[in-house]
């Protein structure tokens, strides 16, 4: 019987550590919030007033206890856990000598400004880890700090195009379609979280800090995976399967008698478990599908096989059929069936995080497990500005100091 590990630590693993993040929307905050739960100490600086993008990207909006809607987004609430938010007016002289001096106690600086957009306020690399040696300055952006297009936005929806994610996603001779989230946008964070641990790394041996240069062009091309191999081993260009896949056989989701299963059969002894499983066992000594290259050559032979003899049954009878036989499978879940899911559940990947507005609001759990050391996920997203006093209090300014601040609109 298997049972589930519990961290025996008390802290997390990355204590201690300080994270200035200064950038907005999702790739940035993405990448700080995943330090956060890593256990730093994460502080946000958004603009007075509005704050980061995403605070306005709704309905839906977290509620109060009253079941009233708060000001914080859904959207904001997905990559803001555990931070603590300081509102500061980057484009005023004393904003920015706030953040200089935040920058200098800190370990790392996230930002996803426009190529040289920090520059003029001296809060770029070059300007930043003179003060700091040891700081390590992550930059994301849409095409990098290098490049004929480096001076271009880049957003999510547009990167998938580009970078040619949507020329293999969706249904044969279809329209183009993007991915349901935004995946370069997510990847880009979890590249860039990669990209400091790493130099984290390197400055414990070396002292010295490093500029972390993310392009979401360079993510997305780069998590083409096999797809990118596929061209550049045959200088054929893959299209669109729709749910099929290009490299193995029989591997999509089938129409059963009441909706519809995945069957992802990924080697030739799962094949003969399917065939057997379905009734058909000679199928897997058939040469046409013995192994799988055969079963990708003559796939528009084997799927109408397979797609009937699906059809035969329901989908909970094939996933209890298929499962017993070890051949992988699953059912296409919503995502009210997915939270209600009993793995899920057992998992603890829906997490109810203290909330100042809120109360509470509802969180995805990391998906990092530790056998020995916990994680930090103890706290919702900040509201707009709510440790602006504290955080400058740290600094050493007085309660006259930060009013004055605020009189100026610096603050």
């Amino acid at each position: 019987m298997t049972t589930t590990m519990e961290p025996t630590g008390t802290t997390p693993p990355l204590a201690g550590l300080r994270v200035l993040d200064l950038s907005r929307v999702l790739a940035g905050p993405w990448s700080a919030q995943t330090l956060s739960d890593l256990g730093a100490e994460v502080i946000k600086v958004e603009r007075p007033g509005a704050g980061d993008d995403t605070r306005a990207w709704g309905p839906p909006y977290a509620r109060d206890a009253e079941g009233q809607p708060t000001s914080e987004s859904a959207y904001f609430l997905s990559a803001n856990r555990g931070k603590r938010s300081v509102t500061i007016e980057l484009a005023h002289p004393k904003g920015q000598g706030i953040v200089r001096r935040l920058a200098e106690r800190a370990d790392v600086v996230i930002e996803n400004f426009k190529v040289g957009g920090l520059a003029k306020y001296g809060l770029d690399y070059a300007s930043l880890s003179a003060l700091n040696p040891r700081l390590v300055y992550c930059s994301i952006t849409g095409f990098g700090q290098s490049g004929p297009y480096r001076d271009r936005p880049g957003y999510d929806f547009m990167i998938q195009a580009l970078g040619g994610l949507m020329s293999v996603t969706g249904e044969p001779g279809g329209a183009p379609m993007k991915v349901g989230v935004a995946l370069a946008d997510v990847l880009s964070g979890l590249y860039a979280t990669i990209g400091i641990l790493a130099a984290l790394n390197r400055r414990a041996a070396t002292g010295k800090g490093e500029h972390v240069d993310i392009a979401l062009l360079d993510v997305q091309v780069a998590a083409l995976a096999n797809q990118a191999l596929n061209y550049l081993t045959s200088g054929v260009a893959p299209g669109r399967l729709g749910n099929a896949h290009p490299n193995i056989v029989p591997y999509e989701a089938f129409a059963t008698a009441d909706g519809y299963v995945i069957v992802a059969v990924g080697n030739d002894g799962q094949f003969r478990s399917f065939c057997g499983v379905a009734g058909r066992p000679e199928l897997a000594a058939d040469p046409r599908f013995a192994t799988n290259p055969d079963r990708v050559r003559n796939r528009g032979v084997l799927i109408p096989i397979v797609q009937e003899l699906l059809r035969s049954e329901t989908t909970d009878g094939w996933l209890t059929k298929l499962n017993a036989a070890g051949v992988p499978c699953g059912p296409v879940n919503t995502l009210d069936a997915v939270f209600d899911d009993a793995q899920v559940k057992a998992r603890g990947l829906r997490l109810d995080l203290p909330h100042t507005s809120a109360g509470m609001v509802p969180s995805v759990a990391c998906p990092i497990r530790y056998a020995e050391t916990p994680l930090a996920m103890t706290s919702g997203p900040p509201c707009l500005g709510e440790h602006t006093d504290a955080v400058l209090g740290e600094l050493g300014l007085s309660g006259d100091e930060i009013a004055a601040l605020k009189a100026e609109g610096v603050v």
